[in-house]
């Protein structure tokens, strides 16, 4: 017999049944004394100091011999955060003012805003960036929106530090801060922090929420949402719930998917606290309510007086509550903007009523399914140790709709911003529906900023920049249903979260050293003496497309405001820093900002512009740009810049907008071999965009077609003569762009957008049709729809000829398209510049 080991079995039993008993003994001792798991052990666990993130490897805390028997297995104990730490659910809405929610004297009921005020504490004086991406920058980094390289949205990002939507590696997000404390952290609803040229399929996903400390995500990447049917994702990938399902709601949808990862939490792992960020696409346009919610709203009849009567209803119930000072003012209506409501016709106050009505369902809706999130937190009896963040609004109420609203958001951001009434109300009977992309008027947008003035994008004015905010943690909290005046602003966000769960903020974060935090802790509001504490904020600086102010414990200098937030395509002012007049406000006795005493302290002025420009260099918000839409076809570095040639050869979709071959301003040329098999084929060869602004090229029963869809107001339609034969074909359109192109913004000037052109439709080099357009997009087709290849998903750019996602029966063998952008000669160079000097010149 060969020597060597020979095990004995008795012994081997014993050893067995030795550690059973040892396993057996030390779980029921832990079971009856609920002491702690020993060092060591599968269930230890620690918190960390937090400095270094991820936490460094702790040493081998066991023995190691040369046989198992013999050594002491260890296992790294499980990092968990602080005792005591809260779960925290961040609610934050979309382009919301001050005037909205009855929590703050609206006419829209929220109870579950209520409900949070009332069991914990309102806040009146919490503050924004005026804009929506930018503010949600600054919420989960807790750092100034230009800090983080948000000085604008991702669809209007300009290579500079402070606005190419970049946040930097220095400045970790609250995500990842608790993730690596040992929260489980998830974020759902609006992801408008991805950069637009970021957002495809081959990434990169490190701004994605999963590469930024959130663990799960559901929810959609752009600015807005059809909530029908939304470019949604789980984690990152694109996913279509909503799919055999004509009645499924995002606003919904996302509340169910909150709910069921929230208890999938709670049942697994029951003690370990979870950060939740839930950002729904609510009231940012489309305004798209379920009919239950627009009937419940029309039945209250609260818009019937009109938007006059409204505002003053809102400043009263504000009063009344108590959220407002009793000696508040408010400016007188704007007539020189937008007009009173009893100088609206009959059919503009029906138009408008409509609007409205649709806007508060939106939002009344939204409120009652975050109710429903809330209280799945007190069903599974934790709501007494849940930190709950409610933030009305990132911005003010959006006046993007214009004075009159439009049926499509699209139109706006393509220059459309005054659609007359009667063409309008051919969308009466659907509005908010599948069939709108709807944004209401301005009037209304006034009105639900009471008691400011001016809107989302206006960041000189309250109106752009007021939120309110309630906060409940019922096992600190205790000054149930309190007022906190104090000044804050959504940086402190972060800081105060911290502060709650005894987190500090790291030093270092994958070996990078991180940036300070900005904000500043609001945790010492919540005590009851904390009502009168002074704040703690003391300065702040705002901007947004030029316009800007700072405010400096208690004074507000602010620049006037120039342009309202629908006139985008003007000739942006040239020097935003100094061609502005100055107002200056005291807020701690006009809460309103209604009293300009700028000719009453000259110095005072003078001092508070060196403190903004000390403000703006420190938080990179240097160059000022006034620019609005000439930066939403400002060149980006996504994965087609520098390209003009584009093949394919399988189908694709899912290509976000701003990934995409960018055609318009430009001349091109798509070309389109495929191959018809016996019986003939149909089906979409190419389409990007969607039912309110797109093109698409298809076989429609067996005919070629190349279709453009000018904001759901105009269809042009080219065809081939006949159905195609069985064999190979090829298909080409052909667009020569009569305009100077994009090139002309860079001379501050907007004429090369939007030209005319002509196109020529060739099906085997046969020329079919011929039709000259005499305007074209400027801007951009519709955001939240793709780029697709052999199919169409989401919305159709034709409901007339086809349904999605009408898959391609032909076999598709290339597809290429050449952009030819157009270039500036050296007498366009001239003309130009000579304009733009004039330009100055008449400042």
């Amino acid at each position: 017999m060969k020597s060597g080991f020979r095990p004995n079995a008795n012994k081997a039993r014993v050893s067995l049944l030795s550690i059973a008993v040892l396993l057996l003994s030390g779980l029921s001792s832990q079971a009856q004394t609920s002491s702690p798991p020993p060092a060591g052990s599968p269930g230890a666990t620690r918190s960390i100091d937090g400095k270094q993130l991820p936490a460094p490897d702790l040493k081998f805390g066991g023995t190691i011999k040369n046989d198992a028997l013999s050594s002491k297995a260890w296992w790294a104990p499980e990092i968990v955060p602080p005792k005591d730490a809260p779960n925290v659910l961040l609610i934050i809405t979309d382009d919301a003012g001050f005037g909205v929610p009855s929590t703050f004297g609206g006419v829209i009921p929220t109870p579950a805003m209520d409900r949070i005020a009332n069991e914990g504490l309102r806040y009146n004086n919490i503050h924004s960036t005026a804009l929506c991406s930018p503010t949600r920058a600054a919420l989960i980094t807790g750092r100034n929106h230009h800090s983080v390289g948000f000085g604008v949205i991702s669809e209007q990002s300009t290579g500079f530090p402070g606005y190419n939507s970049l946040i930097p590696e220095d400045k970790a997000t609250i995500g990842r801060i608790l993730l690596d404390n040992g929260y489980a952290t998830s974020w759902f609803g609006k992801d408008h922090n991805t950069p637009a040229f970021a957002a495809s399929q081959v990434g990169p996903f490190d701004q994605w929420p999963t590469g930024m400390g959130f663990e799960y995500f559901y929810g959609f990447v752009g600015g807005d949402a059809n909530q029908w049917e939304p470019n949604l994702f789980r984690n990152t990938t694109q996913i279509y719930p909503f799919e055999g399902k004509p009645e499924w709601n995002l606003v919904t949808g996302m509340a169910d998917d909150a709910i069921k990862h929230m208890n999938m939490l709670n049942q697994v792992s029951p003690d370990k606290p979870f950060f939740v960020k839930y950002a729904p696409g609510a009231t940012h346009a489309p305004h798209h309510p379920t009919k239950e919610w627009v009937k419940k709203i029309s039945d209250m009849h609260l818009f019937d007086k009109g938007w006059n009567k409204v505002r003053e209803q809102i400043f009263q119930n504000q009063k009344k509550l108590g959220v407002i000072p009793q000696d508040t003012e408010m400016e007188p209506w704007p007539t020189d903007v937008l007009k009173n409501w009893d100088d609206c016709t009959p059919e503009e106050q029906k138009l408008f009523i409509k609007q409205a009505e649709v806007f508060a369902a939106f939002a009344a809706y939204n409120d009652h399914e975050i109710g429903r999130v809330i209280q799945t937190v007190e069903d599974m009896g934790k709501l007494d140790d849940t930190l709950i963040i409610y933030i009305n609004g990132d911005n003010g109420t959006s006046a993007e709709g214009g004075p009159l609203g439009t049926p499509n958001e699209v139109a706006f951001f393509n220059g459309i911003n005054m659609m007359p009434v009667e063409e309008q109300m051919k969308w009466y009977d659907v509005w908010g529906t599948e069939e709108t992309y709807n944004h209401m008027s301005a009037g209304w947008s006034w009105a639900f900023d009471t008691p400011f003035s001016w809107f989302k994008q206006n960041a000189s004015k309250l109106g752009g920049i007021r939120q309110n905010m309630a906060i409940s943690w019922p096992a600190k909290i205790k000054d149930k249903g309190g007022l906190r005046e104090q000044f804050c602003h959504v940086i402190d966000i972060v800081p105060t979260i911290l502060e709650a769960a005894g987190i500090t903020a790291p030093e270092t974060v994958d070996g990078i050293p991180q940036s300070p935090i900005e904000g500043t802790s609001l945790a010492y509001t919540f005590s009851k003496e904390g009502a009168d504490a002074p704040s703690q904020h003391k300065i702040q600086y705002f901007e947004m497309f030029g316009q800007w102010a700072l405010y400096n414990d208690g004074w507000l200098l602010s620049t006037k405001v120039n342009r309202a937030p629908w006139e985008a395509f003007g000739v942006a002012n040239p020097d935003p820093l100094n061609n502005q007049v100055l107002e200056l406000y005291n807020l701690t006795t006009d809460f309103s900002q209604s009293k300009n005493i700028a000719d009453q302290h000259p110095d005072k002025l003078k001092e508070m512009k060196a403190l903004f420009i000390e403000e703006a260099q420190k938080y990179q918000v240097f160059p000022l740009d006034a620019s609005v839409a000439a930066r939403i076809v400002a060149p980006r570095p996504n994965i087609t810049a520098g390209r003009s040639e584009f093949v394919y050869t399988l189908p694709m979709t899912g290509l976000p907008q701003g990934d995409s071959p960018f055609i318009l301003n430009s001349s091109y040329n798509i070309k389109a071999d495929i191959t018809v098999p016996e019986g003939g084929a149909e089906g979409m060869i190419l389409t990007s965009g969607g039912r309110f602004a797109g093109y698409g090229l298809y076989l429609l029963k067996g005919k070629p077609v190349f279709l453009w869809n000018l904001l759901d107001l105009k269809r042009i339609k080219w065809e081939g003569d006949k159905e195609l034969e069985p064999g190979q074909h090829t298909i080409e359109f052909d667009f020569k762009y009569d305009g100077l192109g994009d090139g002309t913004l860079a001379y501050n000037n907007m004429s090369g957008l939007g030209r005319g052109g002509t196109g020529t439709f060739k099906v085997d080099g046969k020329v079919m049709t011929v039709i000259t357009m005499e305007k074209t997009l400027p801007m951009i087709l519709q955001w939240d729809e793709s780029f697709d290849i052999g199919s169409d998903t989401l919305t159709g750019v034709n409901d007339a000829d086809y349904k999605p996602p009408f898959p391609l029966t032909a076999q598709l063998n290339k597809l290429t398209i050449n952009i030819d952008r157009p270039q500036l000669s050296e007498a366009d160079i001239k003309k130009l510049e000579d304009a733009q000097r004039n330009n100055k010149s008449s400042e």
